[in-house]
């Protein structure tokens, strides 16, 4: 739509977890720097927290495609599922071949042989779980249970867990407290501030191919980074419909005001603190839009009065 018009080889704000734009600053490189280190370790779970939209799924691309050819990794993107599902799941991404049908311990079995095969070739088995948050109890306490298979010296299968919040507040019941304990390493992935989302914004567009000029009015900048809130998604989102509504009009920079037509296009942008006085037109639209829908409704209901009269 846009890529010829600013000279890109390819979206550069695509919602599509695609590690070649992964950002190697800032919370980015820390939270990677800490999954290495962790997973270099071997030992427990290891946890990975962040709101909706602030990189959990890229961050999990990304440690997969860097860990070390001694590294074994497996990825399971939807956990809810049933614990024999995801002992299920765990089995084929070993490339385990089973019969069918096969019993819950055959299949324990069946991983247990696996691991213990990896580890005599010196070789580290993870297991990534995406959206970690949606797991049931039970299939929680059915990984906990996989984390028991050990030699004298180390795990045979480390877990790695990418949730949002509720996943802390899910392990703070009392009868998970033994899946807690067994937690070494947790992060928890915060939103961006103004430099390292202009970092950001600007690593993408640098991979996609960009060599124009200011892309961005310094005030659509700060427009863009109140109502996103620093979170990845929606500075994407944003940014996306601010170079759709560029590219119509045939401008080349991004000013305050297409900035603000992307954000008051965009359902969950919105500035945290109330009382905020930039003037922008989103929240008032919701302002003004509920005050004409009231007064509709009383002059449907007057008019109504009347015909009954």
């Amino acid at each position: 739509m846009y890529l010829d018009f600013f000279n890109l080889n390819k979206e550069p704000f695509s919602l599509t977890p695609d590690t070649s734009f992964f950002l190697d600053s800032g919370p980015f490189k820390d939270a990677l720097e800490t999954l290495m280190v962790a997973v270099n370790n071997g030992e427990g779970f290891i946890k990975v927290t962040g709101e909706v939209g602030t990189g959990k799924t890229l961050l999990c691309r990304k440690l997969l495609s860097s860990v070390s050819r001694d590294i074994v990794s497996s990825y399971i993107p939807n956990p809810n599922i049933s614990s024999k599902t995801l002992i299920l799941a765990l089995a084929k991404e070993l490339g385990i071949k089973f019969p069918v049908p096969v019993s819950e311990y055959g299949l324990q079995q069946l991983i247990t042989a696996k691991l213990m095969a990896h580890h005599k070739n010196n070789k580290k088995v993870i297991l990534c779980i995406d959206e970690a948050q949606a797991m049931p109890d039970k299939t929680l306490e059915a990984l906990r249970l996989l984390t028991n298979l050990e030699t004298e010296k180390s795990k045979l299968l480390q877990i790695v867990l990418f949730g949002q919040p509720e996943l802390d507040e899910k392990l703070q019941s009392r009868h998970l407290r033994q899946f807690r304990q067994r937690v070494s390493f947790s992060f928890e992935l915060k939103r961006l501030d103004m430099d390292i989302m202009i970092a950001y914004i600007t690593h993408r567009l640098t991979i996609a191919g960009y060599t124009g000029g200011e892309l961005f009015q310094w005030s659509a900048l700060n427009l863009l980074h109140r109502y996103s809130r620093g979170i990845p998604r929606l500075i994407n989102v944003i940014v996306h419909k601010s170079l759709i509504l560029c590219y119509g009009k045939g401008q080349r920079q991004i000013t305050r005001a297409i900035m603000k037509q992307a954000i008051a296009d965009t359902e969950d942008a919105y500035v945290d603190k109330t009382g905020d006085k930039t003037g922008d037109k989103k929240q008032g639209i919701y302002k003004y839009g509920l005050i004409f829908s009231a007064l509709f409704l009383l002059a449907g209901l007057a008019i109504a009065y009347r015909i009954l009269l």
